[in-house]
């Protein structure tokens, strides 16, 4: 089929791979513009614009689909519009421009988290099963039929990023499936079914810690918010970046925020048990263990959340 894909992060980039691997024709691709990376600022190709120039594939830089995108894709003459984590709302006359319209990989089993952070919600949530999802664009926020759906068994203590790079390629497969499917002419689409749920972007705050939750809830906001926009805490009154996290502190009573070394690990007590905290960024300083940042502030009575 005559392909254009629309995508810009790395959760993308398998999608596209597999789609040109099938031979279908990839008109053209269009990703959100460079954007300035590091402490330098120097301006980066997104990682599907890399992917796709690597291919020799047309790139169209688009912060939004205006007019002026709206025409370059309509004169391309697409039979299908493939969306995957692009990161700007496709309306009408775009819509339509396809002769099939456009479909959506989504990151999560419909009409549960709608929206731009599906994964990050669904381990804050607590949500012990997620999965990828093929549908139909529609003018409404995710709501179109299903193609197909699979689900993902989020692993204990993985965080989003982690779980995204494996949704990634399940949902990579997924969508080769379905988009055979629409050339053969087999694949039909069912309306969502269920109450939905919605996963807006994440802001900086929803990565604060609240130590006076439960440990699954901690556990879960820690994750959920890993690597973006980053799970934090505050002890002294300074920042301090939780990055990695686990189960397992049940054996130690601490009361919520209290630290406390065991061993070389550290412990943060919750609402309920303690987690262990395994590595953590202080601000203005580099990654280092949790027990190396703990054993350096030679002050053992202060409490994360203070």
């Amino acid at each position: 089929m005559r392909l254009v894909f629309a995508g810009t992060p790395e959760p993308a980039v398998p999608s596209l791979g597999v789609l040109a691997a099938e031979g279908h024709e990839i008109v053209g691709v269009v990703t959100r513009p460079d954007a300035p990376l590091g402490r330098k600022r120097v301006l980066t190709p997104s990682p599907v614009a890399e992917a796709a120039e690597k291919q020799g594939l047309r790139v169209i830089r688009a912060g939004r689909l205006d007019d002026a995108v709206t025409d370059a894709i309509t004169a391309l003459e697409p039979e299908l519009g493939v969306i995957v984590a692009y990161g700007g709302l496709v309306r009408e006359p775009l819509l339509s421009a396809p002769t099939h319209g456009w479909i959506n990989l989504h990151f999560s089993l419909l009409p549960r988290w709608r929206g731009a952070a599906p994964v990050q919600h669904a381990l804050i949530a607590g949500d012990e099963l997620t999965g990828a999802s093929v549908f139909q664009l529609v003018a409404e926020l995710d709501a179109g039929d299903v193609f197909a759906e699979r689900s993902y068994r989020v692993p204990r203590d993985a965080t989003a990023g982690e779980v995204l790079v494996d949704l990634a390629g399940l949902g990579a497969e997924l969508l080769r499936d379905v988009v055979a499917g629409i050339e053969s002419g087999r694949m039909t689409a069912a309306p969502q079914v269920g109450e939905p749920t919605f996963a807006p972007k994440l802001t900086l705050d929803d990565g604060r810690v609240r130590w006076d939750e439960p440990a699954e809830r901690v556990l879960g906001r820690i994750h959920g918010t890993t690597p973006e926009p980053g799970a934090f805490t505050t002890v002294n009154g300074q920042r301090l970046k939780v990055l990695t996290a686990r189960s397992g502190g049940a054996h130690i009573a601490l009361r919520p925020g209290e630290i406390a070394a065991a061993g070389r690990d550290i412990l943060i007590g919750t609402a309920t048990d303690a987690i262990h905290v395994d590595r953590v960024q202080p601000a203005g300083r580099p990654a280092m263990a949790a027990g190396d940042w703990w054993r350096g502030l030679r002050t053992p009575d202060l409490r994360a959340g203070e």
